[in-house]
């Protein structure tokens, strides 16, 4: 191998080494299994490999990234391929403490709440809520209008307000770990 190559695997290697973790999370909130969102990391990473080279300011591909995992999300959504079921015989987590259990109980009905909107709306609150970008922003990563995703955020929104009920009054989200 020449020393371009070594040099270009050397920095696509760093970046996946800072960016994973990050990627990870944001790929839970996307499908809700950290299995699919694996899957999902690892697909966002081979379609960034690919276009690694061709990429300017490696330091600078949140942005970029964010969008190709979001892409991938909802194409793959559209061909039923995050529907698939894996059972085990056991959670590999330990018991949690009872304070945890009361803050992993809220995550898990907001995670249910989520998984009940389609995979657009769950992607747009995604992007306008966990990422904060703009209806702009959200609207070019969707590829669709500005306002198709003012109209899909207040649905998305409504129906999971109706779908948490007093969970949204309490003072601590489950999302606050952000």
């Amino acid at each position: 191998m020449n020393s371009v190559n070594e040099g270009i695997e050397e920095g696509f290697a760093r970046y996946v080494i800072g960016a994973r973790p990050a990627l990870r999370r944001n790929a839970f909130l996307l499908v809700g299994d950290w299995h699919a969102a694996d899957d999902l990391v690892q697909q966002t990473l081979i379609t960034l490999y690919r276009r690694w080279e061709h990429l300017d300011q490696h330091d600078k591909l949140s942005g970029y990234t964010r969008t190709v995992m979001v892409r991938l999300f909802l194409s793959d959504r559209r061909n039923h391929r995050w529907t698939r079921e894996r059972l085990v015989d056991s959670t590999p987590e330990p018991e949690p403490t009872p304070a945890e259990a009361a803050r992993i109980e809220d995550r898990i009905v907001l995670l249910d709440a989520l998984a009940t909107l389609s995979a657009k709306q769950r992607s747009l609150v995604y992007l306008r809520y966990w990422e904060d970008l703009s209806v702009e922003e959200s609207a070019r990563i969707m590829n669709c209008s500005s306002s198709t995703v003012r109209s899909s955020s207040s649905r998305a929104l409504r129906i999971l307000r109706e779908r948490l009920g007093d969970l949204t009054d309490r003072q601590e989200s489950p999302l606050s770990g952000h």
